[in-house]
């Protein structure tokens, strides 16, 4: 496939994933707490999925793993917000199936089949370990998120969430800057930024509710 194409795919999923971090933020700012409004779950979804193709044309293993669990926890947030019910069926099947035929095509296809995404000489082994390992801390961070939402039944971000986001996002900008990797970069960078301001805003939260 083209690699402009390719590109184009990435970026597009890099900037709705931006877009869902530039919406929470101004969202939390307003409110000068935490907020994790339905539209953030909503551009997660998608941007998600064109992720997984980006990371399947790219023969890179870290996107796909970090995206495949990723990608249920997004609609399970729209379950909270009873978004998720009123979509009509017929989109729903479409989008719960896309990934999974995504996955299987990786799994049996040949062009870019899993064994030959494993076996990129483009990426050493090391990097590669590093790259999984910072998704999966990345990945981590919804679990907890997910977890944390369970119990109290509503779609919350906790601090939890953006701690370990910073941590993750540190480890796979330096996985994108030695694979120079132009499409995590641009995220990661990006991302970085709004895990870290979210951080300040529930300490000063927290500092304003201790004066109290």
């Amino acid at each position: 496939m083209n690699h402009y194409l390719v590109f184009a795919i990435g970026f597009t999923a890099q900037l709705l994933f931006s877009a869902r971090l530039l919406v929470q933020w101004f969202a939390s700012e307003r409110a000068g707490r935490i907020l994790s409004p339905l539209v953030f779950w909503q551009l997660s979804v998608l941007a998600s999925f064109l992720l997984v193709l980006y990371g399947v044309l790219r023969h890179d293993p870290a996107i796909i793993l970090g995206q495949a669990v990723t990608y249920g926890i997004y609609i399970r947030n729209l379950h909270y917000y009873g978004f998720w019910g009123k979509i009509p069926a017929a989109v729903r099947i479409l989008v719960v199936a896309m990934p999974v035929l995504a996955i299987a095509q990786l799994l049996a296809g040949e062009t870019y089949s899993l064994a030959r995404i494993l076996g990129n000489k483009e990426i050493s082994t090391t990097l590669m370990i590093w790259g999984i390992a910072g998704q999966v801390v990345f990945t981590f961070r919804f679990v907890l998120q997910w977890l944390y939402s369970e119990k109290r039944q509503q779609s919350v971000l906790p601090i939890q969430f953006w701690l370990v986001s910073i941590v993750g996002s540190l480890m796979v900008l330096t996985y994108a800057i030695v694979r120079r990797d132009p499409v995590l970069l641009l995220g990661q960078a990006f991302g970085f930024v709004v895990y870290f301001r979210n951080t300040l805003l529930w300490w000063r939260q927290r500092h304003a509710l201790g004066q109290q």
